[in-house]
């Protein structure tokens, strides 16, 4: 899209003064096939060219945080009241920044309702190339305006940060650095299909967005500010609304392998090379912790930098802790000033440890480099994880869809950490031609209580999470890692009833600091994992989701997994012949 010009009539509009800011609302920008999206601009009242922080996402810039998600405003501020301190968060918006934090120190704010969203005509077709390319226009155009200095970065939440892997990897001129705040950058194995598992957070998602949708007008909210409709000001028919957008879910479903669908949402990771700071949550199991330590590994990037915190996963977006991080990297990337960004460690973990509580500790590089890669051995007859393979050749057989088996690590004689990604290796046989395998990594205290953690979606998350259809199994060599095992998913490779096969699975990274007399333990079954404690009331208050374990992050189509097929018996295999491990990052005291 380089050297193309880009027909902007962005015309004038009177700017108000607010809040110590000069905003423009519903800045209008013509993309080069003639639709016209639709920005607010936060300025400095002074005028000059600053450097500009900029979203792009569906989620109607016009709607209050506060109101459109006032559970999870709630319960962010309760916790952490500083978010409540040094603005009048009036102009907080789901996922995006507060520009009464950015625009004080010189940053000008943008946030651009998507195609066919909020106020933004056309068409909507979500988590697609067209939103790729209209993300790079409005780039560039943001880089020509008077108020810009031409250093563009972006920042933002989910949505607002898995589209920025995409467009980075398009090499905006202007694009000078990113913050992808957990933000998934592999579709297909991060989101829609957990293994080749069809993943329905999509079902439940989807239709939340509609009142977002460009169109919905006066059956929506109203802007706070300037008494427009957030996603008007046309309103459009059911019928309407439907011929403009992109049946997303009816693509997906079509497209159950890793087919040429997904090239124009695939990463070219060589072409993404300007400084990142890709932010994850260890409990973003089920959508985009494993997308921002991928996207951290892959980018050709030479100044790349890794944070992972704990907590919901709009969190520490806005803590001190947070916002300073994300200062900190812009003033030395989009400012150039010499704040002491440039000696920092290229990796900054928030370790782990039960009842929610969280260490800030630096490294190197990640995989930890110091890791002890441990291999903990299935023992079928006793139940058991151990260190020495099994001397006699045992099995153990569940009901896929209502049945799970556990093994146990022995209790811990000392405090031990585990902070890394996990594999594991499986040794099975189904009764029928397909079986899916949903591994679970659980702790247990000293008196046998299952030990929940706060995850991004779900307050009794468990340690770590990973999932494979059988028939799924074949790995790409070329990517492969021994700790992270990669699948093609271009391809079923049915089984033989009764014949057994060998499986590597990925289990997502985590960490977490093992207590003395706890235990760990790894779950095999064919269904979702389900918390085995009690779901208290205080749980229930973080999420709209039920906090059983998984969040929004399921796997109950089926059409996708027929009883039939996916419930029948299935049989792990232990043994000599058959050495079926669990693989831990142990991380050794410094």
């Amino acid at each position: 899209m380089e050297g193309e010009e880009l027909k902007t009539e962005s015309k004038p509009k009177e700017a108000e003064i607010r809040d110590g800011m000069k905003i423009l609302w519903d800045v209008p920008i013509t993309m080069s096939d003639g639709i016209t999206l639709r920005a607010d601009v936060f300025l400095p009242v002074e005028e000059g060219a600053y450097p500009t922080i900029m979203t792009y996402g569906p989620y109607s810039k016009g709607q209050l945080f506060q109101e459109a998600y006032a559970r999870q405003w709630e319960v962010m501020t309760n916790d952490f009241p500083e978010i409540l301190e040094g603005s009048s968060n009036k102009y907080q918006n789901w996922e995006t920044t507060d520009p009464e934090r950015w625009v004080p120190d010189g940053y000008a704010v943008v946030r651009v309702d998507s195609r066919g969203a909020g106020t933004s005509e056309g068409i909507q077709h979500l988590w697609s190339k067209q939103e790729a390319n209209d993300f790079y226009e409005c780039i560039e155009w943001a880089a020509g305006e008077p108020w810009s200095n031409g250093n563009i970065g972006l920042l933002g939440i989910s949505y607002y940060a898995a589209n920025q892997w995409l467009v980075a990897a398009m090499q905006p001129k202007h694009l000078k650095a990113i913050i992808p705040w957990e933000g998934t950058s592999d579709w297909y194995r991060e989101f829609y299909y957990h293994g080749g598992i069809r993943s329905t957070f999509l079902d439940s998602w989807l239709p939340k967005q509609l009142q977002m949708q460009h169109g919905y007008g006066k059956r929506g909210r109203k802007n706070p500010h300037t008494g427009e409709w957030v996603a008007g000001p046309e309103t459009f028919s059911t019928e309407e609304l439907e011929r403009n957008r992109v049946d997303l879910l009816r693509e997906i479903k079509s497209h159950p392998l890793n087919d040429e669908y997904y090239e124009d949402i695939t990463v070219d990771w060589s072409k993404v090379n300007i400084p990142i700071l890709s932010a994850a949550n260890w409990g973003g199991e089920g959508l985009h912790l494993r997308g921002n330590i991928e996207g951290f590994l892959q980018a050709a990037s030479k100044d790349k930098y890794l944070e992972v915190h704990g907590f919901e996963h709009w969190t520490h977006f806005y803590t001190n802790y947070g916002l300073n991080l994300q200062k900190q990297f812009f003033d030395y990337c989009l400012k150039e000033e010499e704040n002491g960004w440039g000696e920092k460690p290229k990796v900054q973990l928030q370790i782990r440890h039960v009842g929610n509580k969280f260490v800030q500790r630096s490294e190197s590089d990640w995989p930890i480099p110091r890791t002890e890669w441990t291999k903990y051995y299935l023992d079928a007859e006793n139940k058991t994880l151990d260190r020495k393979t099994p001397n006699k050749a045992e099995k153990v057989t569940y009901t896929a869809l209502n049945e799970n088996v556990i093994f146990y690590l022995p209790k811990a004689e000392k405090e031990t950490e585990i902070t890394g990604p996990l594999a594991a290796k499986l040794f099975v046989s189904s009764e029928t031609e397909d079986t899916d395998l949903f591994l679970t990594v659980c702790l247990f205290s000293n008196d046998g209580e299952e030990v929940s953690f706060r995850g991004a979606m779900d307050a009794n998350a468990p340690v770590a999470q990973g999932w494979l259809r059988a028939s799924h199994r074949k790995l790409d060599k070329g990517k492969s890692l021994f700790y992270r095992p990669y699948h093609t998913h271009d391809e079923k490779q049915p089984l033989s009833p009764g014949e057994v096969y060998e499986l590597d699975i990925e289990i997502w990274p985590t960490s977490i600091v093992i207590p003395e007399g706890y235990q760990l333990a790894l779950k095999i079954s064919g269904k979702d994992h389900e918390y085995s404690g009690e779901i208290t009331e205080e749980s229930k208050k973080f999420h709209r989701y039920p906090s059983k374990g998984c969040g929004p992050f399921l796997h109950e189509d089926p059409s996708d997994r027929p009883e039939e097929i996916y419930g029948g018996e299935v049989t792990i295999h232990t043994g000599p012949e058959y050495s079926s491990y669990l693989l831990l990052p142990i991380i050794p005291e410094k």
